[in-house]
């Protein structure tokens, strides 16, 4: 194996530098970064929503067959729900910035080790009253709030420019995935006679499972990664142009809080977050109590659209990788038309959603085909403003990821807790309906400002001597017969 030898040259007939090195071997070290991160992701939402089809179980004496299974009567569930993201959005900025100036390794450990523990320790919390379990999911919180801004700083390193949407979007699909696996997962043993503790018991055993594996195979980069074939790692460096030798440069706060293209990018993750939040910890209560189904089905019925949400992230990332590399349209114009896509639809399911709230037959059937839309076609967001981060800001990219992330999961914890003054009967539709339709609102209000004022382009306050730097990475590799002669 070594290297392309194709020789592909830009619009100005200047050879690509990028081609030049790019590896021929189909898997390198890169990949089994993107894997262990999606696994980390996967686990870490299981752990986030788990809670979601526990509630029913912990507060439905006939969940379970086995009469030991403890229930418990609370009155306060959407605040339980919400609580994980109290603690989520404190560390965010801070995480970013530790993860850019120490690197991103030993804060995911500690990360998925302190979220284990307190996973395992919610059935022992749980008779202690929901204070306990709230203090537990605010720890939970507090912990996972380092995995977004690490991740985005690793992928930042890690990911070649040409695979950005895909490997990131693979990554970060470990969300629905980790969605899909725990709420049918979840639902079906709580009605076990093993009942909804051992939910939880799982998985922080996988929680401390991952830990393991990422102490020996994570890395913070390729420059520090002693196993990386060396035409990989010239491949990766030139592409993103990072140096292990370059110390960052201290974050712009001002420029990044009043740049336009970074405010647009925070309020389309708002947006985004706040849609996403509210079908994500109320699905499963509006199935049960809106569409009568039971707490087996519930679970597997409420995954269906996260499994389309994951399913269609490739498909949407590969086509925006394709008309990127291509270049059929810029940067910015692709990852506008994406978030589009991932906005609107569900913000027009939304809205049927809450119309057909109206009619008096049976709309189970249509109700779900419109959650399994709103859901699934909200993947598209993953090629845009979700890695729009690592567009603006290379070297930062970790930093804005904790900022927009920190603040648009404050609208996390305010959609749940809206949601209970309005719905306080969870088996009328028409109140349900009114939370559709601020959530598509929402959905349509933020999009518009980000398709105004959004970017795809590195912003001035990145970093002064960055172009310099990546060119001077490119020269590195200028004699090309030399870079030829790499193999592995």
């Amino acid at each position: 194996m070594g290297l392309n030898p194709k020789r592909s040259s830009s619009e100005d007939g200047v050879p690509n530098m990028v081609d030049l090195v790019r590896p021929d071997f189909l898997y390198g070290a890169r990949h089994t970064q993107a894997i262990l991160l999606f696994l980390l992701i996967t686990i870490s939402y299981g752990m986030r929503v788990n809670l979601s089809v526990g509630i029913v179980a912990m507060t439905d004496p006939d969940a379970s067959p086995n009469p030991d299974v403890p229930t418990y009567s609370w009155d306060d569930t959407n605040v339980i729900l919400s609580s994980f993201f109290w603690g989520y959005v404190i560390p965010q900025i801070p995480a970013g910035q530790l993860a850019k100036e120490y690197g991103p390794k030993w804060f995911l450990a500690g990360s998925s080790a302190v979220g284990a523990a307190f996973t395992i320790l919610i059935p022992f919390a749980a008779p202690l009253g929901s204070w306990a379990v709230i203090l537990c999911r605010v720890i939970q919180g507090l912990s996972q709030g380092f995995i977004y801004p690490s991740c985005h700083n690793l992928l930042s390193k890690w990911t070649p420019l040409e695979e950005r949407s895909r490997l990131s979007t693979f990554v970060y699909a470990g969300g629905p995935f980790g969605t899909v696996l725990a709420l049918p997962f979840s639902g079906w043993l709580s009605g076990t006679s093993l009942g909804w503790p051992y939910a939880f018991y799982i998985y922080g055993v996988l929680g401390f499972l991952w830990t393991g594996m990422w102490i020996f195979l994570g890395e913070n980069s390729p420059a520090d990664c002693n196993s990386i074939n060396p035409i990989e790692k010239k491949y990766i460096e030139v592409s993103v142009g990072h140096s292990k030798h370059l110390s960052p440069p201290p974050t712009p706060w001002k420029p990044i809080f009043t740049s336009l293209p970074m405010i647009a990018l925070i309020i389309a993750h708002s947006g985004q977050d706040w849609g996403f939040s509210t079908l994500l910890t109320n699905i499963p209560t509006y199935m049960e109590n809106v569409l009568n189904v039971d707490i087996k089905s519930n679970g597997l019925l409420s995954a269906g659209p996260y499994f389309a949400f994951w399913v269609l992230s490739f498909v949407f990332s590969a086509i925006t990788d394709y008309v990127i590399s291509k270049k059929y349209v810029s940067t910015v114009v692709a990852r506008k038309v994406a978030n589009s896509i991932g906005v609107f639809v569900p913000a027009a399911a939304l809205t049927a959603l809450g119309l057909i709230s109206n009619l008096d037959f049976d709309v189970s059937a249509i109700t779900i085909l419109l959650l399994f839309i709103a859901v699934g076609v909200n993947a598209c967001c993953y090629c845009g403003y979700q890695v729009n981060h690592m567009d603006l800001s290379p070297i930062h990219s970790g930093t804005l990821m904790g900022i927009s992330n920190g603040i648009s999961n404050i609208f996390a914890i305010i959609a749940p807790l809206i949601l209970q003054f309005i719905v306080t009967d969870e088996k009328n539709p028409l109140q349900w309906a009114t939370i559709f339709y601020i959530s598509s609102g929402v959905y349509i209000g933020t999009n518009i400002f980000y398709i105004i004022f959004g970017s795809g382009e590195i912003q001035p306050w990145n970093d002064v001597n960055y172009k310099t730097t990546h060119n001077r990475n490119i020269e590195k590799v200028m004699d090309t017969s030399s870079v030829i002669t790499y193999r592995c």
